[in-house]
């Protein structure tokens, strides 16, 4: 793992309502499964609000549309409001609780991993089940789909106070992602870094915790450079 700048613990009520609200239901956005029609690959997103969109207008406004439009891709969007590696997993209820199960039955051409965000609000009371969960997670995504391309992106972020947390389920992240042999997208912790809800030129939703439609139309920017400088780039 490289080395990690580990940051100071944010308040726990701050914690506390990004947890509540980005278990919410969406109200601003309710992305459905499958996105535009297209000809090109497959690709199914395994991820969290962040990737399903919510507090964007609509769903074309989402990162994962806009790069999937732009490339051709048959999106399958999986991803759910306050899912983590652990959180929400057992309360999801049949069809839900195990979404890698999903993305596997998709036969997709390319996975998108986007998920961690979340657990920071479990991590002192269940960091070693949010490893391991990781590490099988990802180890079953490579197993069902061995021909399909996985890139696994460091989790997102959203307020200027990080918990030390964030640094270290962006570590094992990474590390779980080059053991199965997948594309690792970092630095996707810090691409709101300057425009959270208390910053002067804001790109976040009324809720304060999700992104506005600049705030993705920024992270599409972000992930089209990125994926572009994959080896071999997308």
């Amino acid at each position: 793992m490289r080395a990690r700048r580990l940051l100071g613990l944010t308040a726990a009520a701050s914690l506390v309502l990004g947890l509540t609200a980005c278990a919410a239901p969406a109200t601003e956005s309710a992305p459905a499964a499958t996105g535009p029609a297209a000809t090109g690959p497959v690709v199914s997103f395994y991820g969290d609000s962040y990737t399903r969109g919510t507090g964007a207008s609509s769903n074309d406004k989402r990162w994962s549309t806009i790069v999937s439009a732009e490339r051709g891709w048959r999106e399958i969007n999986r991803s759910e409001n306050g899912l983590g590696f652990v959180n929400r997993r057992a309360s999801m209820g049949p069809g839900l609780d195990d979404i890698p199960a999903q993305v596997i039955a998709d036969d997709p051409d390319l996975v998108f991993v986007t998920m961690g965000l979340n657990d920071n609000f479990s991590y002192d009371r269940a960091a070693e089940r949010i490893r391991e969960t990781i590490e099988s997670d990802l180890q079953r995504l490579r197993e069902g789909l061995p021909d399909a391309r996985i890139v696994v992106v460091e989790p997102f972020w959203y307020t200027a106070d990080r918990p030390a947390s964030v640094d270290v389920i962006a570590g094992w992240v990474e590390d779980a992602a080059a053991r199965i042999g997948a594309d690792h997208i970092e630095g996707a912790s810090h691409w709101l870094d300057g425009h959270y809800a208390d910053s002067a030129d804001s790109w976040m939703a009324g809720d304060g915790l999700h992104p506005n439609d600049t705030g993705y139309a920024h992270l599409a920017e972000q992930m089209d450079a990125a994926l572009g400088a994959l080896d071999p780039p997308l």
